[in-house]
C-alpha cells in the first residue's frame, strides 16, 4: 500500500505554482492539491486561490504544468475548487457549474483525473428541498466527468462557518445518511468523497465508521484536525454557531486520534493521497508561519505515511 502525503495549496496564496512546488519539495511532501478558483477576488477565507488557471486550458498549458511537477518531483493529487453550485443565487450557481466543468476538463488534460469540490446547498432550504436541484445539477456534471475519465471527490464540510451560511450550510454532503442518498441517486464510479475526519468530529459523529462503509468511495483524503472546547459546548449548547465552540488545528494538535484514523484507513486498502489542509489561525500571521505549519504537519504525519525512496 502506497499513500502519498501532500497539502492543499490554498494556504500559500501569495506564492506562484512553481514556488508552491518548490516549497513542497523542500519540506518533503509527495504531492499537492492545487487550487483552481477563477481569477477574481476571494469570497471567503481560503477561497479565490488560483495556482492553475483553467480558463482556456490547453495542451500547451498542461505540458508546462507537468514539466514543473516533474522538475520538482511533486505530483498533483487533484485539482480543487470549492464553490456553491446549488446556491439560491442562480448566477452564482451557474458560474460555479461552469468552473467545475473547466476544472474537470483541466484535470483530464493533466492526467490527474481527480477533481475535488463541494456539492453546494441553498442554505435557506431543507435537505429534501435541495435534492431536486442536486440531481438536476450533478447528474450532468458527473456524466461530464465520466466522459473525461475524471473522478469527482466531494468534501464533507457542511460550510456552516459564516453568518450567511446559517442555518443550513453551503454544502449538502456532510453526513453518511446524505451520502447514501446521493450515491443512490447518482450511482457512478466517478462520484465519491474527499474525506476529512475533522468535520464529523465537531459535528459529534464517529469519524472512523464512515471510512469502512464508504471505503469504495474514498477518492481523496484531507488531513485537518479540530479541537472541540467542551467547556464552551457545555455552556453554549450544540445549537450555538460552530465557530463559538471549535477551532481547526494542525494534525496532532486537536481531537482526531490519527493513529486510529490511519489504522482504519489502511484497513480499507486506501492507497491515495492524504493532503494537509492548514486552517489553524495560530499559524496565519505570516508566510513564514504558514510554511512552518506545513513543516510541522509533515513531520507529524510522516509517522503514519512513510516517505518512499
Amino acid at each position: 500500500m502506497i499513500m502519498k502525503l501532500g497539502f492543499v495549496t490554498a494556504i500559500l496564496p501569495d506564492l506562484s505554482f512553481e514556488e508552491v512546488l518548490s516549497t513542497a519539495a523542500d519540506i518533503g511532501y509527495d504531492c499537492v492539491e492545487v487550487m483552481c478558483w477563477p481569477v477574481e477576488k476571494a469570497s471567503r477565507r481560503y477561497a479565490g486561490v488560483t495556482h492553475i488557471n483553467v480558463t482556456d486550458f490547453n495542451d500547451a498549458a498542461a505540458a508546462k504544468v507537468n514539466a514543473l511537477t516533474a522538475k520538482y518531483g511533486v505530483s498533483i493529487s487533484g485539482l480543487g475548487y470549492y464553490p456553491n453550485a446549488l446556491s439560491g443565487d442562480s448566477s452564482e450557481a451557474a458560474a460555479a457549474v461552469k468552473q467545475i466543468k473547466a476544472v474537470i476538463a483541466a484535470a483530464a488534460k493533466l492526467g490527474v483525473n481527480t477533481m475535488n469540490t463541494f456539492i453546494g446547498r441553498d442554505w435557506t432550504k431543507s435537505v429534501d428541498e435541495n435534492f431536486p436541484l442536486f440531481e438536476a445539477t450533478w447528474k450532468p456534471l458527473i456524466a461530464f466527468a465520466e466522459e473525461h475519465g475524471v473522478r469527482v471527490a466531494i468534501e464533507n464540510c457542511p460550510m456552516l462557518f459564516g453568518n450567511n451560511e446559517w442555518p443550513g450550510g453551503k454544502n449538502l454532503a456532510f453526513s453518511p445518511a446524505i451520502w447514501r442518498r446521493m450515491f443512490e441517486a447518482i450511482p457512478s464510479d466517478h462520484f465519491g468523497l474527499n474525506y476529512d475526519p475533522s468535520h464529523p468530529l465537531w459535528l459529534q459523529m464517529d469519524y472512523l465508521k464512515p471510512m469502512r462503509e464508504f471505503s469504495h468511495k474514498l477518492f481523496h483524503v484531507h488531513a485537518k484536525d479540530v479541537r472541540v472546547d467542551q467547556f464552551l459546548l457545555d455552556d453554549l449548547g450544540i445549537l450555538a454557531h460552530p465557530n463559538d465552540y471549535h477551532s481547526p488545528k494542525l494534525p496532532g494538535m486537536g481531537d482526531v486520534n490519527w493513529g486510529r484514523f490511519f489504522s482504519v484507513l489502511t484497513d480499507t486498502r486506501y492507497n491515495g493521497p492524504v493532503c494537509v489542509e492548514v486552517e489553524d489561525r495560530a499559524y496565519e500571521d505570516s508566510l513564514e508561519s504558514r510554511k512552518l505549519a506545513l513543516v510541522q504537519s509533515h513531520t507529524y504525519l510522516r509517522n503514519f505515511i512513510p516517505k518512499m525512496a
